[in-house]
């Protein structure tokens, strides 16, 4: 099957890049949308047998993009392509995993459901909220993590007796890994409390930080209430400096300038999520994962491992 891959409007950067590291062109397609609102996609080129990767990370504006990755999936579906792998660097509606309060809903599922039926063959994606999740498709997963590229970072910045901190217990296995792939770094772990949407309190720290270079790890960081909570925190328990990484800069709201604000030195993000601000901290590092997912797209298309990516 010939290799073709079509990129949403969300991320048209971290598209074209992973489209150079495979020295494949990106697919031409149209995507407009009527004065109404509505999103419409013409693929422009022959994809009848063809092996598809769709490109679109469900970030903000998480609704319309979903949207459009749907309509593309299905545009492609009709034309006869033969596999469609729907390629989410992030996957929007993933912290909605649960009924953890009564008659909420369970929107990873139902995202789940509407990628499946639009037509998507299989999925891959990085670091998802929960790792669960994957059992919410009916079809092939392929979860990939940004942790190398973040390590590669860390590593050349030389701290001297890091701690590798989860910001809450949901946490610190991703944590637990860092950690463990850092040979000299400890563990500590946040005693978090959430009181509602993007609203949450620090407890306890469970772990020594005084004196300590102190490594925040997440997968998102949103409104930045809970890292930079959590940095002062750390900060009044003795740490010595605090930096944050994450994969998914979410960052709405005040996030930049909580973390301009913030006694965070660094956070560093990946690529999966544009940064949108007229105003982004000058604090934020950004480092790409288009060689992953570049690779990730090689492998499945040729059959070959994905998870030695990760030995």
């Amino acid at each position: 099957m010939e290799l073709k891959i079509f990129s949403g409007t969300a991320n048209r950067t971290l598209s074209a890049e992973i489209a150079e590291y495979l020295q494949v062109p990106l697919g031409k397609a149209e995507i407009a949308k009527f004065s109404d609102g509505e999103t419409w996609v013409q693929i422009q080129e022959n994809v009848r047998g063809a092996d598809v990767f769709v490109i679109q990370p469900t970030c903000p504006p998480g609704n319309e993009n979903l949207m459009e990755l749907l309509i593309m999936i299905d545009a492609l579906k009709r034309a006869s392509a033969a596999r469609i792998t729907a390629v989410l660097p992030y996957y929007g509606y993933g912290r909605q995993d649960r009924k953890d309060k009564p008659r909420v809903p369970i929107t990873a599922k139902l995202v789940a459901d509407l990628i499946t039926t639009a037509g998507a063959s299989r999925i891959l994606t990085m670091d998802l909220h929960a790792g669960q999740i994957q059992g919410f498709f009916n079809i092939p997963v392929d979860h990939l993590f940004a942790a190398p590229v973040l390590l590669e970072y860390i590593k050349s910045k030389n701290y001297e007796d890091p701690v590798v901190v989860s910001p809450d217990a949901g946490g610190v296995e991703r944590a637990r890994y860092f950690a463990k792939k850092l040979k000299n770094a400890d563990l500590a772990i946040i005693d978090k409390r959430r009181t509602g949407p993007n609203v949450s309190e620090v407890m306890h720290i469970i772990g020594d930080v005084k004196g300590r270079n102190v490594i925040i790890l997440d997968d998102l960081v949103d409104t930045a209430g809970t890292i930079t909570q959590a940095a002062e925190s750390l900060v009044n328990h003795g740490a010595k400096s605090v930096i944050a990484c994450c994969t998914h800069p979410v960052l709405s709201g005040p996030a930049h300038e909580r973390i301009e604000k913030s006694p965070i030195e660094e956070l560093v993000v990946t690529n999966t999520i544009p940064i949108n601000s007229a105003k982004p901290s000058s604090k934020i590092v950004v480092l790409s994962v288009a060689k992953i997912l570049g690779e990730a797209i090689r492998r499945i298309h040729t059959n070959s491992s994905v998870s030695s990516l990760f030995d």
